[in-house]
């Protein structure tokens, strides 16, 4: 056994108390940071959807799409490092905080690499499972294959921000976020729009984003390690310390392609609804993730601080927390979805200067603004169940609540087409929170009894 580095001001141990201070110090910065993505995606579809053809808002949309069924299973890099790290950080275990990220770097680089080799046969998979018209498959094509060259950075990124995460580092994630979005947005806008260089544009600046944040997060936290508590290679890559991380990386990993394909499926869904809808369901979905990564900051809260509670063996601080961040969860998402049924046709009318589509999107504004409240406990529990570290129930449920979804797809989509379809959507976000919620009490007893 390697010895656990004392704790020191900068890494505290034990009992906490938890504060509405506390909470929004985390909470606030990411929520900033998160917002940047939204606020990207809501550049690339202006900047695309400014061109004026549905066929190439379409084409984006699906390769987005396949792009995030992709990554997106990969997320159990950020999850299982911030909980990981949360927990050690509890603790006051600063040697296994710093091997958590070494172990989570090399798997994400190594990953990043496989990936970019497979990216044609990984397309080849996304348009046979989205089956867009032949136009629309042009144009993601060629966005796809572009952007799939920022997959090692992409990846480095999700390990880099587990950590500052784990650790309630919050400010230097905003920093991280905004760097990515910000480079990201401004050449979006330069070489997509002023340049004409449409998606190409578009999806190299992606790739230079993510290149960017990763060089400086990595230079960031490593220039904050204490050389004294460094770990030993053996100790990164001991087999009995990989299990933990490799297990949480399974659930995690299963978990977050079910989300996404649950998503891909109502793209694939909408299809059948030609390309007008297809195109406002992917304006609308795109204020749907405004809503969702507003919400993550409180959810990146949950994490760090119900990891650390639990790694401080420290009951009070979990419960407070859980309070504490459902009571801001729920209170944002109601604030989120009046603003939205307010201000969402000129939301609609930014994005799109298409008049075909916008009328589209005006019909199905409201069940995009509702996933705020559907969604909130979902992102929140989220985030409590990966700061715990309990992923094979965060995974169940996840199941669970797919089930769930594929049946009313089954029922309300043939009665009521794409109002049904939307309708689904919000179901699946509502179950997910509620299966999540109804776990906690048990599974709190057992962490914290195992504990003593």
């Amino acid at each position: 056994m390697t010895a656990v580095s004392p704790a020191s001001p900068n890494d505290p141990a034990g009992p906490f108390e938890v504060t509405h201070r506390l909470i929004l110090a985390i909470a606030l910065p990411m929520t900033l940071g998160f917002l940047t993505t939204p606020l990207l995606g809501l550049v690339d579809t202006a900047v695309v959807g400014r061109m004026g053809q549905a066929t190439l808002l379409a084409g984006l949309a699906v390769g987005a799409i396949i792009f995030d069924l992709i990554f997106t299973t990969f997320n159990f890099l950020r999850a299982a490092t911030t909980g990981l790290v949360a927990q050690a950080y509890g603790r006051g275990d600063r040697r296994e905080q710093q091997a958590v990220f070494w172990r989570s770097l090399v798997i994400g680089l190594t990953a990043g690499v496989a990936v970019v080799v497979l990216s044609p046969l990984l397309l080849a998979g996304g348009l046979w499972l989205m089956d867009p018209p032949a136009e629309v498959g042009a144009v993601t094509r060629t966005y796809f294959l572009c952007r799939m060259l920022s997959a090692p950075a992409a990846l480095a990124n999700y390990a880099i921000l587990g950590f500052v995460l784990g650790r309630g580092q919050g400010t230097t994630g905003l920093l991280l976020q905004a760097l990515i979005n910000g480079v990201n947005i401004v050449l979006s806008i330069l070489l997509g729009l002023v340049l004409g260089w449409g998606v190409v544009g578009v999806a190299i600046a992606t790739v230079t984003g993510e290149v960017i944040g990763a060089l400086a997060g990595f230079a960031i936290v490593y220039s904050r390690f204490d050389r004294k508590d460094a770990p030993s290679w053996a100790m990164i890559f001991d087999r009995e310390r990989l299990r933990p991380l490799f297990g949480l990386n399974r659930d995690i990993m299963i978990r977050s392609f079910v989300l996404v394909a649950a998503f891909a499926l109502m793209t694939r869904i909408g299809t059948a609804f030609g390309p007008v809808t297809l195109a406002a369901n992917a304006v609308l979905m795109t204020v749907f993730l405004v809503a969702g990564y507003y919400l993550d900051g409180l959810a990146n809260a949950a994490e760090q601080l119900i990891g650390r509670s639990i790694g401080a063996h420290y009951r009070p601080a979990f419960d407070r927390a859980l309070k504490l961040t459902m009571t801001w969860s729920l209170g944002l998402a109601a604030l989120t979805t009046t603003a939205l049924l307010f201000l969402g046709h000129g939301l609609v009318d930014l994005l799109t200067t298409a008049p075909d589509v916008r009328a589209v999107a005006y019909a199905y504004l409201p069940w995009a603004a509702l996933t705020a409240i559907t969604g909130a406990l979902a992102f929140l529990m989220d985030g409590v169940f990966i700061g715990a570290t309990w992923s094979r129930e965060m995974r169940n449920m996840m199941l669970a609540a797919l089930v769930g979804y594929l049946g009313a797809l089954a029922i309300l989509v043939p009665a009521f087409g794409n109002h049904g379809l939307w309708a689904g959507l919000n179901l699946f976000l509502l179950m997910r929170g509620l299966f999540l919620l109804a776990r906690i009490p048990a599974k709190a007893g057992q962490t914290f009894r195992s504990a003593q």
